[in-house]
């Protein structure tokens, strides 16, 4: 009879409408079996043991630190990455706790964060790995263009129900967003949905979707003409198309590339991070520097991220 492959093994296998080659599968099947025993077996010492790193946090991130990771190993075949995704917030609380070695996140760590981690006795040191451009997709059938970072943030906070009230065909707008748990859910409500004030008080609407991930916003957009999500820049996809965003009525709007999200024209971009403790082993010190380095950043452009600026990594 044969075995069903495990759903995170197919989304490994197509991620991003790309199939990996074979070692790269054996590495990343090596990857999530060794992160799930560590998992089960929950031992705080992880954090700082010899020739193991566990990285955990961030969906966004999941697929380029399983790629780091897998080819960190074939270079450093006496360190041990795993990963595991969980979101932004998981990562986090597990680096804290010391069940992690390090967090990958899509957002800075939120004050309550570091209060907890300082309630330990835990000194935090925050690393700036990558940059991400937040696109706001629509169905390809879609004739809406660009919108103002006004209208986003009415049609996500449910002010703004109605395509036909910013320029596309009258039909209800289906809001799609992650899940309350995912640093991007907390990016874009802050920066679009607040414009940026951190203690704003603008909730999406009741009636948006959430969804686990950055591929399930892809797929239903991809299937569903009045819908409208956000995602990392690397899926987009065929099948969904990205509006152009601009700041303000009358102002150009741009859309999400490299060269807009690095020189900040692009309004909805981010950094990416990894969180580690000050008491890091060497091996997590020297997986960092390896991750900001030429070979890192490399796999961060070939995944569709945005790699930093060089002399940001000396």
């Amino acid at each position: 009879m044969e075995r069903e492959v495990p759903q995170q093994v197919k989304q490994v296998q197509h991620f991003r409408g790309r199939t990996l080659p074979a070692a790269a599968l054996v590495g990343v099947l090596t990857i999530l079996l060794l992160s799930t025993a560590a998992c089960t077996a929950g031992q705080s010492s992880l954090s700082r043991g010899e020739g193991f790193i566990q990285a955990k946090g961030s969906d966004t991130m999941v697929n380029l630190a399983q790629m780091w990771a897998e080819s960190y190993m074939q270079s450093n075949p006496e360190v041990v990455v795993a990963v595991t995704g969980g979101g932004s917030g998981t990562g986090i609380s597990a680096m804290i706790n010391g069940t992690a070695s390090i967090a990958n996140t899509s957002r800075a760590m939120k004050q309550k964060e570091q209060e907890q981690a300082a309630a330990q006795g835990i000194d935090v040191v925050e690393n700036i790995v990558a940059l991400d451009g937040i696109a706001v997709v629509v169905h390809p059938d879609n004739p809406v263009e660009e919108l103002t970072l006004d209208q986003l943030a009415g049609i996500f906070a449910g002010e703004i129900t109605d395509w036909g009230d910013v320029g596309g065909t009258p039909g209800p707008i289906v809001i799609l967003s992650r899940e309350s748990n995912s640093g991007t859910h907390v990016f874009f409500k802050e920066h679009v949905l607040n414009r940026g004030d951190s203690k704003g008080g603008v909730e999406y609407a009741p009636e948006a979707l959430l969804l686990p991930s950055s591929q399930a916003i892809f797929e239903e957009v991809s299937q569903n003409p009045n819908a409208i999500g956000y995602v990392g820049m690397g899926y987009v996809l065929s099948g969904v198309r990205a509006l152009k965003v601009s700041r303000g009525e009358g102002l150009p709007g741009g859309s999400p590339s490299i060269e807009t999200v690095q020189d900040d024209s692009y309004p909805i971009s981010r950094p990416l991070y990894i969180y580690t403790r000050t008491d890091s082993s060497q091996d997590v010190l020297d997986y960092l520097d390896w991750i900001r380095g030429p070979e890192g950043q490399e796999i961060v452009r070939e995944l569709d991220f945005v790699p930093l600026k060089q002399e940001d990594t000396t």
